[in-house]
């Protein structure tokens, strides 16, 4: 295994991040590439501890000669991230300095401009250097898994068309409750690196990606860090790894997804209507049917009709849960994910900020 570090100097005197990358050679430059991160946002660490113990799997396969394309891992991709600490509480999600999202203004550039992202970076801040550097080897690889994890979650993972069905592969191999099958139309960093395939000739959109895969994948909620959930984790990416021949495990055969895969248009986002204490009816896992009750809202706590109760708008699987308990008005309560389209309106792109 191959050690080296992305080095990025702070937006300050006396500051510096450093993001190391492992990389493990593959011996046939024939087989495809694989890019994985974890904790771009960095309070999301499930990810974080699969790559611990799928790293432990790479180097037992790298002594057995048993590499077949190359594999770089970033285990934890966001140091700047990890280093805000507000009031006791670490704050991976937005960078403080510029109250952008870490998973979002990732560059839209075409493949063939790969080269320019890294060019002249002392114009960037440090937060934009950081998301170009991760671009920049990402797109070279053909395979990029960015490790995710929601609030309180199922396994589950965000897929641009473009790569579907061919991605049921991944889904089945982490065993996943559901796929939501997203337009490719935001900075995510999966959209972005997406965006570059798609317009390898910049003007000329492919439709479709044989071959290429980038995919978020939520890694269940926040608090699951557990060892046997981060080891069953990393035992799925090993398959995944053996089905498309990065690496050779001859006792690995492909498996069949059998969960729900539906487009973002058919995600009900259940939000709060008014701020209060959260009372839910239903949990991560359910099934639910239209007009079931889903969460009591108290919004005037010790008053005659001093809550308010929301419904579910159409039947599906609950797929998220906030751990919040008291929330603000239109907060995010749930995602369901259902047979039908919503009748909410949607802009392109994320379902969140």
């Amino acid at each position: 295994m191959d050690v080296s570090e992305i080095i990025i100097p702070g937006d300050t005197p006396g500051v510096e991040w450093r993001l190391p990358v492992f990389r493990f050679k593959g011996d046939d430059s024939a087989a495809p590439k694989v890019y994985i991160q974890a904790a771009l946002h960095a309070d999301e660490l499930p990810g974080t501890a699969l790559l611990h113990f799928l790293c432990e799997k790479l180097r037992d396969a790298e002594s057995a000669g048993n590499i077949v394309g190359d594999i770089t891992i970033a285990p934890q991709a966001n140091p700047i991230g990890a280093a805000q600490s507000h009031f006791g509480e670490l704050q991976g999600r937005f960078d403080l300095g510029s109250r952008t999202n870490f998973n979002r203004d990732f560059p839209l550039i075409s493949l063939r401009d790969r080269n320019s992202l890294i060019e002249d970076l002392d114009r960037y801040s440090a937060t934009d250097q950081l998301k170009r550097q991760l671009m920049h080897v990402a797109l070279g690889a053909d395979l990029v898994l960015d490790l995710h994890c929601d609030d309180e979650s199922l396994q589950y993972a965000y897929i641009d068309e473009a790569f579907w069905p061919e991605a049921s592969d991944l889904a089945a191999a982490l065993a996943m409750d559901a796929v939501l099958l997203s337009d490719g139309e935001s900075s995510a960093f999966e959209e972005a690196i997406g965006f570059a395939w798609k317009y390898e000739v910049p003007g000329e959109k492919h439709a479709r990606l044989p071959g290429k895969l980038s995919v978020t994948v939520e890694l269940r909620g926040k608090r699951d860090v557990y060892p046997h959930m981060a080891k069953g984790d990393a035992e799925g990416l090993w398959r995944f790894l053996a089905v498309r021949g990065i690496i050779r495990d001859e006792s690995i055969s492909p498996s069949t997804f059998a969960g729900p895969a539906v487009p973002l248009d058919n995600i009900e986002m259940i939000r709060s209507p008014e701020s209060g204490t959260v009372l839910f009816h239903c949990n991560i896992g359910e099934e639910v049917t239209e007009g079931d009750l889903l969460a009591t809202i108290i919004t005037r706590p010790g008053m005659a009709h001093g809550s308010i109760e929301i419904r579910a708008p159409q039947a599906g699987l609950i797929v998220t849960r906030t751990s919040d308990r008291l929330v603000r008005r239109r907060a995010d309560l749930m995602k369901i994910a259902c047979s039908q389209p919503s009748g909410m309106v949607r802009k392109a792109g994320t379902l969140e900020d």
